[in-house]
């Protein structure tokens, strides 16, 4: 079977006017062959491996397949690498790569997909008129200030239309912090927009914004929104 790169060079030297005689006699094959490359190239060569040998994995692939399947019913941040899934295997008397437990992880993850019906992820985009809404939340950051490291909050940010973000840095994060910023932030962005989204802040909910109205649960994992008066 011939390779795409020699199938190329046949047809780009039968174009530039070489004889089949000499291709053939110059990449040892038979005219037979060149022709056939020539004049067929669609169907002659079309090759498609219709089953996947597992030469390594093979005596392994049930024990691969109850430790992927195990893995997948775990939370996401308790499931193991695949590296570690690798070194199992190994202590089990596997002796092939990390990289052909990594591929048929991947095979054996689409096969999955399928089987169950998933199709391609989909997404919903979030647009915002100018001023309707902002986002806030918290970050630690790790400085130096006069020469010893430090731990600091960060308050973020964010227009929800333009992204245009505000940052400031504070010692703590403390109900006064909060207001700080909020002051401050508004003050940059010269005005106020109609709602606020957070990310489940104590803070922000149940001492600074007490009585307001809140979209979700202040106590539900996900962001809620809060409406400005």
């Amino acid at each position: 079977m011939l390779i795409v790169e020699t199938v190329v060079r046949i047809r780009r030297e039968h174009a530039g006017g070489k004889a089949i005689k000499a291709i053939a006699r110059d990449l040892r094959l038979s005219r037979k062959v060149v022709r056939k490359a020539i004049r067929s190239p669609e169907a002659a060569f079309n090759y498609q491996r219709k089953v996947q040998p597992l030469p390594r994995i093979g005596p392994y692939q049930d024990r691969l397949d109850a430790l992927l399947e195990e893995n997948e019913g775990r939370g996401r941040r308790d499931r193991l690498r695949m590296t570690r899934i690798h070194d199992l295997l190994v202590r089990e008397g596997f002796d092939g790569s990390y990289d052909a437990v990594r591929r048929y992880a991947a095979r054996w993850r689409a096969a999955r997909r399928k089987d169950a019906g998933e199709g391609a992820p989909a997404f919903i985009p979030m647009t915002f008129q100018p001023g309707e809404a902002y986002q806030f939340d918290w970050s630690h950051e790790d400085v130096e200030i006069a020469g010893k490291p430090m731990r600091v909050k960060v308050a973020h940010m964010r227009l929800c239309d333009s992204r245009a973000p505000y940052v400031r840095a504070y010692p703590r994060e403390g109900q006064e912090m909060l207001f700080d910023a909020h002051a401050r932030a508004f003050a940059f962005f010269g005005g106020v927009p109609r709602r606020g989204i957070y990310d489940n802040m104590k803070t922000a909910v149940t001492a600074v914004f007490t009585g307001k109205e809140c979209h979700r649960s202040c106590n539900s994992p996900q962001k809620w929104a809060l409406k400005i008066p």
